[in-house]
């Protein structure tokens, strides 16, 4: 991943003055989801927020939308296989340095995902992807090497954000911190691990309606600090990392204090993952056993304080799909039964188990979490466990080198499409690390899904998946996230603010005028 420095980018053209006359419309948020990198070709994080917000994507989601529409171009598949898909560039577009935005760039901008591969990065959504074409200076052709009806939500995604040829190296990632993008706001300064000042960039042309002038991004190791910055009028929104407590503290009329809290449906979930090269992870008598153990119940209720729903398949509620698979197969939580699974594998002493989870990725009750996770299986006398715990860094290389028996991991949609939640977790290279070889869902079911444009229509393809899934128990959804953003009674526009992917898009946020 490329190195987030220190930086100050004002100059160049577009940019709104600092400061500003007196009817300026400023706001500042706090989130405690910092950016990794500036790069869009080295990033499938958290930064796609700031993306969002200084850069364009050829399509995403104006508000009310709930599949890609334009942004920097009108697309289509061109043919009935949905193996080529063309867009039409907006006229006259440019970035905020004044460069054009034209077909050239947009070519320039997948094929330097592809040649660049960072580990981890987003060539992984691009799978599909053959090669660019360009047809004059507006058109853009996708030639992919199958059918593909998800490659319109690939678009929208921040990893595909436009970027400037002349500022972003065809080979390498970006030196120096800078950011050069079309989207609604440029990015004025930045200081890694602080803060993102973004000011509206005048050269802008795209959907979003932008209700203020400038914002400010400020990044908070955790919820506690970021919500006493709230409350003392530091900030005017938060989005992102807000803990149960908080949460809980923010919903009591008595604690309120001028305070709004906006709840929306979220696709965030939480699951654990088996690693079959482990002797214990890898029989699935013992996967099953913990299936059978694991009460999500309690560790909504007692540790998320309702926060979050219990989750029974990797697909949530809310999209095709979805089932309770998990529940339907193991019912209530049961010693008896964990035992009689691991007995008929002759397993008749307490199975070894490391647990492990990342300490600064998912939140403050992460641990608190696995804390109870481990209690559980303890109880049950039938595991022997022991937590242990690492910085995100250091812990995602562990995962990726297959260290870990059985280790936490938590998602966030990169489009809001069931395949999202079932292609990711599969295969010989995933983004687990992990291999994990399904051949009827990887050459059957993802296939045959992805020729189907009506994504209403692959209910069936992914509820089989699903019970595959079950079936193996590797992975063990736990609970699915809600979204919420807090905000000061003086700020509008929190309940608009979330894409389809629960993405912030800052332009909706404004200073109430009037009350």
């Amino acid at each position: 991943m490329a190195a987030v420095a220190s930086i100050s980018v004002l100059a160049g053209c577009g940019l709104v003055p600092p400061g500003g006359s007196g009817g300026e419309q400023k706001v500042t948020v706090g989130t405690t989801s910092a950016p990794s990198t500036l790069d869009p070709a080295a990033s499938w994080d958290g930064s796609w927020e700031l993306f969002r917000n200084v850069h364009q994507t050829l399509l995403s989601y104006p508000r009310g939308a709930s599949e890609p529409e334009p942004d920097a171009a009108r697309c289509a598949f061109a043919d009935d296989s949905n193996r080529s898909y063309s867009c039409t560039l907006r006229d006259d577009l440019t970035f905020s340095d004044g460069d054009p935005l034209d077909a050239t760039a947009v070519k320039h901008t997948f094929d330097r995902i592809m040649r660049i591969g960072v580990d981890g990065g987003p060539k992984g959504l691009l799978g599909s992807l053959e090669r660019v074409e360009t047809r004059g200076d507006d058109t853009v052709v996708f030639q992919l090497n199958q059918p593909d009806a998800t490659f319109p939500f690939v678009l929208a995604t921040p990893a595909m954000s436009l970027v400037d040829p002349r500022e972003y190296p065809a080979d390498s990632l970006r030196e120096g911190g800078g950011v050069t993008g079309s989207g609604p706001y440029v990015l004025k300064s930045y200081q890694e691990g602080k803060q993102a000042q973004l000011v509206r960039n005048s050269r802008y042309k795209g959907y979003a309606e932008r209700k203020n002038d400038a914002v400010t991004i400020r990044y908070y190791p955790d919820s506690a600090s970021m919500v006493k910055a709230l409350r003392d009028k530091q900030i005017d929104a938060t989005f992102r990392g807000l803990s149960a407590p908080d949460i809980i503290d923010l919903q009591s009329d008595d604690a309120g204090g001028g305070l709004q809290l906006v709840e929306g449906a979220g696709t965030e979930i939480s699951y654990l993952v088996f690693n079959p090269k482990d002797p214990w992870a890898g029989r699935p008598a013992v996967r099953k056993a913990i299936a059978q153990l694991i009460d999500r119940s309690a560790i909504a209720h007692k540790v998320y304080k309702d926060t979050v729903d219990p989750l029974y398949s990797m697909i949530p509620t809310g999209l095709p799909g979805h089932t309770t698979g998990f529940f339907d197969d193991y019912g209530k939580p049961s010693v008896d039964k964990a035992r009689d699974l691991l007995l008929q594998d002759g397993i008749t002493e307490p199975v070894p188990l490391e647990l492990w989870f990342t300490s600064d990725r998912y939140g403050s009750l992460t641990a608190p979490a696995f804390a109870e996770i481990e209690r559980q299986l303890e109880r049950s006398r039938l595991f022997d466990v022991t937590l242990r715990s690492r910085p995100w860094k250091t812990y995602e290389a562990g995962y990726r080198s297959g260290e870990y028996p059985v280790f936490g991991r938590g998602w966030f949609p990169d489009f809001p499409d069931p395949e999202n939640f079932i292609a990711p977790f599969v295969g010989e290279r995933n983004a687990l690390g992990t291999p994990y070889i399904v051949r009827e869902i990887t050459s059957v079911l993802l296939p045959q899904s992805r020729r189907e444009t009506d994504r209403g229509a692959v209910v069936g393809d992914f509820e089989r998946a699903q019970k595959i899934l079950v079936d193996d128990a590797r992975l063990l959804p736990l609970w699915q996230g809600r979204q919420y953003v807090a905000t000061s009674e003086e700020i509008s526009g929190g309940e608009r603010a979330l894409d389809p992917s629960t993405i912030m898009m800052m332009w909706e946020l404004e200073r109430k005028t009037s009350w």
